[in-house]
């Protein structure tokens, strides 16, 4: 659940149809370079984020603007 979180800020942040777009060149990207789907999935910077932080239920409280760049 936290982890569908940090995405909807994610989303809030791109102003959801740019999330998507960056989100889906992202994956494109990886898997031309050869990543297979699941590796390519979890390189995704949002997804590294996502994924980085789901157990920290207090992460949303002081996650900085973008903060998937710096993940």
């Amino acid at each position: 659940m936290n982890h569908e979180r940090i995405h909807l800020r994610q989303q809030l942040e791109l102003l959801v149809l740019p999330f998507y777009i960056w989100y889906m060149l992202e994956y494109t990207y990886y898997r031309t370079k050869g990543y297979s789907k699941q590796k390519a999935y979890r390189s995704i910077v949002f997804e590294r984020e996502a994924y980085q932080n789901e157990c920290d239920f207090s992460y949303l409280k002081n996650r900085k603007f973008w903060g998937f760049l710096k993940s």
